[in-house]
């Protein structure tokens, strides 16, 4: 069946769903063109149309906002009141202004709460104690973690965090103890800086930027060869190897200390400020944070990609709970699984080798698996009788970017999942009415395009959705639609 369908499963319906986006046979793959969730077209303006979403029996979904501008988070202040976060920065390289904004009525514009300069991204905010925590990603300068006091004054928690690559500072979300909690992604796909991040458009502007690890690590000396992106004229070759600034090759047995501030990381550091504790590492780019009823903490990561000079395919997404100290694996093991094993090798390409001469500890097993490529994103933890599903986590999942996160013979994405953490279970929650997942622009009808955030409101009986908007894939180019993203309620009607 291949990794896909062995993982990806959801119920819908009382039925099982295998969603097979990559094919089941291996020569379908090669013989068919990819057609992702953003390979399609779109003709403004947006259309937000609550019929175009199907929702279990006895729900109700309607828009809250609309023509938002890369929304990315979602929170709630003493009142009730809502507040979004939009980015100010998307794949692509679209750069506008962040904005943290306050939704006084539904269908009226928003009222600016406070406002960044032109970079970003703003990938999320959390209210508490009658402060605004807001995870900001610089891509120019490095990360940054803000406070924005209800009169919009910004203070900086936390800067220079090592966020000017792939993936950024995520989050954040306070614990029930008052520490706040972010994620902090990878520099690059799977540990080697290559032609992949010059398409990202941060090489030239960061050219000895790397990832780095939480902990001392041991290479085996695996380098990657190739011509030199940065000097294409000089026609000479560089090697490369991991945790290292590209064209810096490694030596086996070389010894990468640990930085107090990695990549692919989680941290928390205290409301006041101060220096940020590592939480756990290893993971490729720990997106949405949430905490559990029971106070465990739960984080989505988003899985390698196929690209870059060490390409993995197939690799999905996945749901962890946190332990304190634990090694997840990044960039040797994908949800659980060593990345030696052959159902990880990119067709055309050998499998990729491990890069770390030890692992630091055994890798637990995660609590939830992903279709590959979903992007599985914000989420919450449902607690209210008068929601249902009690105990179980809503996800936001944005969908695949394909073709440059790899070949897709159909779209993933374009819905919200509830899961079960005490067995896995994905089941679909909110998704478009079509004959197959994905985006309103490319299966039809005007609903659900990328969720990005899903988040409960103080009363836990409505459920937040935040819609990033359009996202459109030209070759191997990311083209987001600005004016396209927007707010959807879920409730349980009387």
């Amino acid at each position: 069946m291949g990794y896909l369908g062995q993982f990806s499963r959801t119920r819908w319906g009382g039925g099982v769903l295998l969603a097979l986006a990559l094919g089941g046979a291996p020569g379908c793959y090669f013989m068919r063109p990819s057609s992702g969730a953003g390979q399609t077209t779109f003709q403004s303006p947006r259309i937000f149309d609550p019929a175009s979403v199907v929702l279990p029996a006895g729900f109700k979904i309607e828009v809250v906002a609309r023509d938002l501008t890369f929304p990315t988070g979602i929170t709630f202040d003493a009142q009730g009141r809502i507040y979004v976060v939009e980015s100010g920065y998307s794949y692509g390289e679209v750069f506008n202004q962040p904005r943290l904004l306050r939704l006084d009525q539904p269908g009226g514009s928003p009222t600016v709460v406070a406002s960044g300069g032109s970079s970003g991204p703003w990938t999320g905010v959390a209210f508490h104690a009658g402060n605004f925590y807001i995870a900001d990603g610089d891509v120019r300068v490095g990360g940054r973690v803000l406070r924005v006091g209800p009169d919009g004054a910004t203070h900086e928690l936390i800067k220079g965090l090592p966020s000017v690559g792939d993936h950024h500072t995520n989050g954040p979300v306070i614990s029930p103890d008052g520490w706040l909690y972010f994620g902090q992604g990878t520099a690059t796909n799977s540990g080697v800086v290559g032609r992949d991040n010059l398409e990202f458009g941060w090489l030239k502007r960061h050219p000895t930027f790397h990832d780095r690890p939480a902990l001392p690590v041991t290479l085996t000396g695996e380098n990657f060869a190739g011509d030199d992106l940065l000097s294409p004229e000089s026609r000479r070759q560089v090697s490369t190897g991991a945790f290292l600034p590209y064209g810096t090759p490694s030596q086996k047995g070389q010894v990468i200390p640990g930085s107090p501030r990695p990549t692919g990381a989680v941290l928390r550091l205290r409301v006041e400020g101060g220096e940020p504790e590592v939480v756990a590492w290893g993971l490729r780019n720990p997106f949405g944070l949430a905490f559990a009823p029971d106070g465990t903490l739960y984080v989505t990561e988003n899985g390698y990609d196929d690209r870059g000079s060490r390409k993995v395919w197939g690799a999905p997404d996945t749901l962890w709970r946190i332990e304190t100290g634990t090694w997840y694996g990044w960039p040797d093991y994908a949800a659980g699984l060593p990345l030696t094993d052959p159902q990880f090798r990119s067709p055309g390409n050998k499998a990729p080798g491990f890069l770390l001469a030890q692992h630091p500890n055994p890798v637990p097993r995660p609590a939830a698996r992903f279709a590959v490529h979903s992007s599985a994103n914000g989420f919450d933890f449902s607690r209210a009788a008068g929601f249902g599903y009690e105990g179980e986590a809503f996800v936001a999942i944005f969908g695949d970017m394909a073709p440059s996160v790899g070949k897709m013979l159909g779209p993933v994405g374009g819905k919200v999942v509830r899961v079960d953490p005490r067995n896995g279970v994905i089941t679909n929650f909110a998704a478009n009415r079509a004959d197959r997942e994905g985006p309103a622009s490319k299966v039809g009808g005007h609903g659900l395009e990328r969720p990005i955030a899903a988040r409960f409101d103080p009363t836990g009986t409505a459920l937040y959705v935040v819609d990033f908007g359009v996202m459109l894939e030209k070759g191997k180019s990311h083209v987001p639609i600005p004016g396209t993203g927007g707010v959807w309620r879920i409730t349980l009607a009387p």
